[in-house]
């Protein structure tokens, strides 16, 4: 059965969604998102015939010193109005000069979505009032943009243990650079309000996805795709669907009419509140900027050899700096090293976990898997539990290495090695093979005391003797543990099964 689509578009800023305007349109659809329909079924919930269209427009600040139109420094937490210029400030006269370096984050982060950077577009001005907004306008690209028709790959965990991935792929519809507003703050005691213009000015970047998610944690996923681009490019420093899908089913299967508003999130109640009532059709008053000209980009057939490549935004020069994206580190670490994809995802969504992996596998003598193991199952276990991040641990890589080593050669068994790790991650200063000396905790290598222990537990245990004996060989398992209770687990266990079985065979 074909599924009614409800609408739904959201705003984020920086990596988080703060804004959300709800458009809603009803029409066909077949599609149906996996990790929906598991929350519908969790919740006792019967399959609904709404299904949610969530589109997102995500304002990411651009990583710059200076505004994007003006010398003012960006800095956060700065004195109220401390860092605001006559053009921030709209007085008479000022004029806007455009920031080379915004310009060329943009365009590095239109070739990371695989997009058509425009090498003509056009500054326009969007007439608002707010009182943050002293111009009474905002500069910014609605009309032609400088990137337009990219995608976005990313992948969506469903399944019970969300342990299976399905790629999904949103479009871009495109990127332009405008500028921030100011911030109001309201001081409800007195009934006013204060203006804070430090933000006045500061680039953005407003990414246009289309709406082709159907789900919060679909949507949730992509930004977070997102958010590891940008911070992998540099160019800038993302959870509200599901309840506002089922807000507006409420209403819709009520009888009741959807509003075309601006709403919040309140990420304590977990529920969205209305801003800005939106039905109204608003009219921006779109012109072109006067006080800017086009905005020339190059690539390397239109750039003149007369011109100063400095002074420029040359597309191919910028592509030539695009780092590894996160996709293709998934895939080269799955290709390079045969772990799971699953396993790549996780070192790659972990601020500097990758590097970590490969500096440890760089110093190891232990395989890629047994490295990824320790990595996920033990390193990374304790950064959460103690809320650090990877450059904040204890344990050093080279320190990882020198432990996965020893027990890779056979010097310590596998609970020695973890005993070490405690040891490591406790930051006392000493290395592996320190702690390994000093707890006594390496493997006997003498293979004639190892027979002489044995010897001993068979002595002593003469019941599990005529149970192997007379082929029970499981009991064997027993003996093996009481060795091991005596040599305080400093004995291999696979040496020990090999000498017990030769003593009993």
């Amino acid at each position: 059965m074909a599924l009614p689509l409800l609408g739904l578009c959201a705003w984020c800023r920086g990596a988080l969604v703060s804004r959300t305007a709800n458009r809603l349109t009803v029409v066909r659809g077949s599609a149906r998102c996996p990790t929906a329909a598991a929350a519908a079924a969790r919740d006792g919930r019967s399959k609904s015939k709404w299904m949610g269209v969530v589109g997102l427009e995500v304002h990411a600040q651009l990583c710059s010193n200076s505004k994007l139109f003006s010398g003012s420094r960006v800095q956060f937490s700065a004195p109220p109005n401390a860092l605001v210029s006559f053009l921030d400030a709209s007085l008479p006269g000022t004029l806007p000069v455009l920031n080379k370096h915004c310009v060329e984050a943009a365009v590095m982060t239109g070739l990371a979505l695989n997009c058509t950077i425009n090498k003509k577009s056009m500054f326009d001005r969007k007439h608002y009032f707010y009182a943050d907004l002293p111009v009474g306008y905002q500069i910014t690209q609605q009309r032609c943009p400088i990137a337009i028709n990219g995608n976005l790959a990313y992948s969506l965990y469903v399944g019970r243990n969300r342990n299976h991935m399905i790629p999904k792929l949103v479009r871009i519809q495109q990127i332009q650079l405008e500028q921030d507003s100011g911030r109001s703050l309201h001081d409800d005691a007195r009934s006013q309000t204060l203006i804070d213009l430090n933000r006045a000015g500061i680039g953005l970047m407003e990414i246009v996805m289309k709406p082709d998610m159907c789900c919060g944690d679909e949507a949730a996923a992509a930004v977070r795709e997102l958010q590891l681009i940008l911070q992998t490019l540099g160019t800038c420093h993302g959870n509200m669907a599901d309840y506002e899908i089922q807000r507006q089913i409420d209403i819709l299967e009520n009888g009741g009419k959807i509003l075309n508003e601006t709403r919040a999130f309140d990420y304590k109640t977990g529920q969205t509140i209305s801003l800005r009532d939106k039905e109204g059709k608003q009219d921006y008053r779109f012109m072109p900027e006067p006080n800017l000209p086009p905005l020339a980009i190059f690539d390397n057939e239109t750039l003149s050899s007369n011109v100063n490549p400095q002074q420029v935004v040359n597309i191919d020069h910028i592509r030539e700096l695009l780092p590894e994206l996160p996709d293709a580190k998934r895939k080269r670490l799955v290709e390079k090293y045969g772990i799971l994809a699953e396993h790549s995802f996780t070192l790659v969504n972990e601020d500097g976990l990758v590097q970590f992996f490969e500096t440890v596998l760089e110093q190891t003598e232990a395989n890629p898997k047994k490295v990824i193991g320790w990595i996920l199952n033990d390193f990374l276990a304790l950064l959460k539990q103690n809320n650090l991040s990877v450059n904040q641990s204890p344990i050093t890589p080279p320190a990882l290495a020198e432990l996965l080593t020893l027990l890779e050669k056979g010097f310590i068994s596998s609970s020695a090695a973890k005993q070490v790790f405690v040891e490591l991650w406790e930051g006392e200063g000493k290395s592996a093979v320190q702690i390994v000396e000093q707890k006594e905790l390496g493997l006997i290598q003498d293979h004639r005391k190892l027979e002489q222990i044995c010897q001993r537990v068979i002595e002593d245990h003469p019941s599990e003797v005529s149970e192997i004996q007379q082929g029970n060989w499981k009991v064997l398992n027993k003996l093996i543990g009481q060795v091991q209770r005596a040599t305080h687990g400093r004995a291999a266990p696979t040496v020990v099964k090999f000498i017990l079985e030769k003593k009993l065979s």
